[in-house]
């Protein structure tokens, strides 16, 4: 099925916001910090600052990616879509026109910190989780274009 990038739209908090509070309920290791309404807010306000894009499949969204400058701030796909390329698109498309791009993932997200290692990310820094809402460990990764 064909898979349409595109910038978000205000309308597509809902779908977004439904995917990001997912996650949380997916994984047991994650804190589920935020209500699905307040997850829904949140990602309205990456849309209204223009950061996310989604990836389109069938007429819904099927995950998003919110950059803002050079810091990837989600990359989350609904189960649905994950493993088929998606998630590589979203990304590809953020290091278009970029030199760097850097995120943290959480330590204990073994698949976030596989993909990203195989799209060229480095460890750059660990941390024990103090400075991040849900007081996880988390790893500070780093992309930079090859010259």
């Amino acid at each position: 099925m064909t898979v349409t990038l595109r910038p978000a739209r205000s309308l597509d908090a809902g779908a977004v916001g439904e995917i990001l509070h997912g996650f949380a309920r997916e994984n047991d290791w994650m804190p589920e910090l935020h209500t699905g309404a307040e997850a829904i807010a949140f990602c309205g306000r990456m849309i209204d600052k223009g950061w996310v894009t989604v990836a389109e499949q069938g007429g819904k969204v099927a995950g998003f990616l919110a950059v803002d400058g050079t810091e990837v701030h989600c990359l989350y796909l609904s189960p649905a879509a994950r493993n088929q390329g998606i998630g590589t698109q979203l990304l590809d498309s953020a290091k278009a026109g970029r030199r760097e791009l850097a995120l943290y993932a959480f330590q204990a997200n073994t698949g976030a910190r596989r993909f990203y290692e195989r799209h060229g990310f480095v460890e750059v820094a660990r941390s024990n989780g103090a400075d991040n809402d849900e007081q996880l460990p988390d790893i500070r990764f780093v992309w930079r274009k090859k010259e």
